[in-house]
């Protein structure tokens, strides 16, 4: 099946990719000629474990392609996806220019039948203006050129994306249309050959259906993160309660870790997005509104404990900090807690030597040549000099580490974790103090 996508972000890649790797003949398209030449030479501008390979299989069988040009993008592919971002208005709505400009182009230069699907997370109603955009384009060159508009939105988790999009738990197809629904229907039968796992519906439901995922998920997030503080002040563990909660079937394990606070590209954009559209059709969502508040205020758990602990005049002292993308296997930063936490950090005069296995290019474009924040090689190495470290991402290579070289380099012998990668105890028969979400030793 010949398959159009526009955008190569992160979404757009990974679909594109893994729709070739099925057997179908794939054009990605951007506007940005510089991610182009990047894919080209067989480089990928995200980080995405197992995604470099796809990509440069499928380009070597002929499978996947990449262009900066429009027209020969939507003459390619029956099915066009849009991809492209959808970032965070002032207001917190969906900025949907990106995508109306990708029907826009659609409608200019379409000449036979389109299956134009939305892949980028977007609110309810999007596809019908999606249809009215393309109709406008159909209308003022005459055409009667046929298409029908998807819903088919991602659930693609960062750090897994590939194996999120080969194994899904779940495809969303929201549609109206027969034509549109059979090709759906066969473009993803071969993820989903053991059970079927497409579920068809209306339109305005698919497009819900991502919202009320992320948003479920990031409710989950927020209510053990507020448990895990009262447990901090009733002398509990939330580790126990995690495990004692989590053992029934009806609430699961999934999402129920306590930490600082959650980031990315997603949940904080989806949340405030949902409770825009909301607002906008005269709904109060009280529970994701109190969701977001408490992520937002989580963010700031680890500053509360180092001022208890050093004061809130922090010049003079350095902190070592781990851990820079939002979760591990990203160089994601966006909404990153480690953001709001160096800043913190920077306005009460610390300076901070952090590590990140992938994500300190990114922290470097965004923080430019900042006076009170370097860069180490190694986890060890960022300990220096260090009065105490600061754990914000649970990345794999943090899990065991050498706490008596962390004593030894630490002044103030005193860990801040902020993931909850250790157990008390043992932290403790170190010798150091360890300052964690919702933990106690005994």
């Amino acid at each position: 099946m010949k398959i159009s996508v526009v955008g190569t972000g992160y979404v757009g890649l990974v679909t594109g990719a893994c729709l070739a790797e099925m057997g179908n003949d794939v054009l990605c398209l951007d506007v940005d000629p510089s991610k182009i030449k990047i894919l080209r030479e067989g480089g990928i501008p995200i980080h995405e474990p197992g995604l470099d390979s796809v990509v440069a299989r499928n380009v070597q069988a002929g499978r996947l392609a990449f262009t900066t040009d429009i027209a020969k993008a939507v003459a390619h592919g029956t099915i066009q996806f849009i991809a492209v971002g959808t970032p965070p208005d002032e207001d917190g709505s969906a900025d949907l220019q990106y995508v109306l400009a990708a029907a826009r182009n659609i409608g200019r230069l379409m000449t036979d039948y389109k299956v134009v699907v939305d892949k980028s997370t977007v609110p309810v109603g999007t596809a019908d203006k999606v249809k009215a955009a393309i109709e406008d384009e159909l209308s003022k060159r005459e055409s009667d050129a046929r298409f029908a508009v998807v819903s088919n939105p991602e659930f693609l988790k960062e750090g897994a994306a590939v194996e999120d999009f080969m194994r899904p738990d779940r495809i969303i197809v929201g549609a109206d249309d027969e034509q549109a629904i059979l090709l759906m229907r066969a473009l993803y039968a071969p993820f989903s050959r053991n059970r079927d796992k497409l579920f068809v519906m209306d339109v305005r439901s698919a497009e819900l259906t991502k919202y009320a995922a992320n948003a479920m998920l990031a409710t989950r997030i927020s209510f053990m993160n507020e448990l895990a503080l009262l447990a901090e002040k009733m002398g509990a563990d939330i580790e126990q309660v995690r495990q004692g909660i989590g053992s029934d079937a009806r609430i699961g394990t999934h999402f129920l870790y306590a930490g600082c606070g959650y980031g990315g590209s997603c949940f904080p954009k989806d949340v405030k997005a949902l409770i825009q559209t909301a607002s906008g059709e005269g709904q109060q969502l009280r529970v994701l509104q109190a969701v977001e508040a408490a992520n937002e205020a989580q963010k700031l758990v680890l500053i509360d404990k180092i001022t208890s602990r050093f004061g809130h005049d922090l010049v003079g002292k350095r902190f070592a900090l781990w851990g820079l993308a939002f979760k591990p296997n990203t160089d994601d930063m966006r909404e990153a807690t480690s953001r709001v936490v160096l800043e913190e950090l920077f306005k009460r005069g610390a300076t901070v030597t952090a590590y990140d296995p992938v994500a300190m290019d990114e922290a470097k474009r965004i923080f430019g040549d900042h006076t009170q924040l370097d860069y180490a090689s190694s986890p060890n190495t960022a300990l220096a000099g260090a009065d105490a470290l600061i754990i914000v991402t649970e990345w794999k290579e943090f899990r065991s580490p050498d706490f008596e070289q962390i004593k030894k380099n630490l002044k103030a012998s005193t860990i801040f974790d902020g993931r909850n990668l250790y157990e008390p105890d043992l932290v403790k028969g170190f010798g150091l103090t360890y300052e964690s979400i919702g933990r106690r030793a005994k």
